[in-house]
């Protein structure tokens, strides 16, 4: 099998470029450049992409004996990333920039390039799984180790792309087992840092940065009531949950803290309310998709509209919750969307968050959440 392996200059594409060549395929590396400034460096942990973790990947490249090659994709990254993120933000909602780069970059610019050049799949360093049904369909599952499993931002991939993607870390137990096979492999990578944070934001100001890309504009913190409390000098600063930096002017009556509960752009306005008003009990999205079959040729519904029992994670590392789906029309579009009600209320849920649903350990598909319903109704 020709097998181009996305290397991000990180121990764990390293060694999943490293499997791919010993388990005999015919391997290539890649790394995706993803910015145009090129005096960019990683600051410790922070950041990836970087012309560091480019020089790191031919390092392993190197090791391993591959080809290897840096493809320019800066472009495609900032219009389907970087502008998706801050076009989010100014709607109001807290984008999911790694899920935008897997759907946008990783798993179609790149796969699409991929497949014109004669390669079978695309292998990357996430620890998930990609397995077959009973009758031969592939699915995406967890990895082995639940603590270290990336299914979540894979959500994202569609049937199509699954039949091409390569997950060779998706048995392995743990993340220390892969630094020490880095080490007796004499990858220089072996030690290296995860990275973390936004790749775009290495300092990890984002409340700065978008402040430079969408520019202040001062409105008004309110209660759930309306009553004005305190202000603001850009909504897009304030995230669903925060509670730090509100800087609000009039006390609440029980002297509890308050909350962001809800950005309100069009108004230009902040919502806030005691912590206990972030419980969510619904969530739904327009924009869904499935990894693999929908849950009609799944067999977990008997016809369109049907509810099914899933579990719901919100974030990449957040417990699953048990939930019940259904694909219903909105109150007000009629667009179809994915709708899901936890069975215990989930806390802080934003717009533009994404929700993956699961099925035992298989990822049935995932939402952007659209629209979200409170828990504790107002004057609760």
């Amino acid at each position: 099998m020709r097998v181009l392996a996305a290397m991000s200059g990180g121990v764990d594409s390293a060694v999943a470029a490293a499997r791919a060549v010993e388990a005999g395929h015919d391997v290539v590396g890649v790394h995706l450049a993803l910015s145009r400034m090129p005096g960019t460096l990683r600051t410790g942990s922070r950041g990836c992409c970087t012309i560091e973790d480019s020089m790191d990947a031919q390092r392993a490249a190197n090791v391993l004996g591959i080809p290897y090659y840096v493809w320019d994709f800066s472009e495609r990254f900032k219009a389907d990333v970087v502008d998706d993120f801050i076009a989010e933000y100014a709607a109001g909602r807290t984008p999911n920039p790694c899920m935008r780069c897997n759907e946008r970059v990783k798993f179609a610019a790149l796969l699409e390039k991929a497949l014109a050049l004669g390669f079978d799949a695309v292998a990357t360093g996430h620890y998930a799984k990609v397995l077959p049904d009973a009758s031969g369909r592939l699915e995406l599952h967890r990895a082995s180790a639940e603590a270290k499993d990336q299914s979540y931002v894979l959500g994202v991939l569609t049937a199509e792309q699954l039949a091409h993607a390569y997950f060779p870390l998706g048995d392995t137990p743990s993340k220390e087992l892969v630094r020490q096979e880095a080490e007796r492999r004499g990858l220089s990578v072996a030690r290296k840092p995860d990275s973390y944070d936004i790749c775009f934001i290495p300092d990890g100001d984002t409340k700065g940065w978008l402040a430079d890309k969408v520019g202040e504009m001062p409105g008004d913190i309110v209660d759930r009531s309306g009553a004005v409390v305190g202000s603001h000098q850009g909504a897009h600063a304030y995230t669903v949950g925060q509670r730090r930096g509100l800087h609000l002017g009039v006390p609440a009556a029980d002297g509890k803290p308050r909350f962001v509960l809800e950005v309100r752009p069009k108004q230009n306005t902040v919502v806030v309310g005691p912590k206990e008003a972030l419980a969510v009990g619904l969530i739904a999205g327009s924009r869904f998709s499935w990894a693999g079959a929908d849950p009609e040729a799944s067999g977990l519904i008997a016809s369109p509209g049907d509810e099914f029992a899933c579990e719901v994670q919100i974030r990449a590392h957040a417990d699953p919750v048990p939930a019940v789906a259904h694909i219903g029309a909105h109150d007000e579009t009629g667009e179809p969307e994915l709708v899901v009600v936890p069975d215990a209320p989930l806390d802080g849920v934003a717009p533009g968050q994404t929700a993956v649903v699961y099925v035992g350990t298989r990822v049935l598909g995932q939402c952007t959440i659209d629209r979200t319903v409170s828990a504790v109704p107002v004057g609760v």
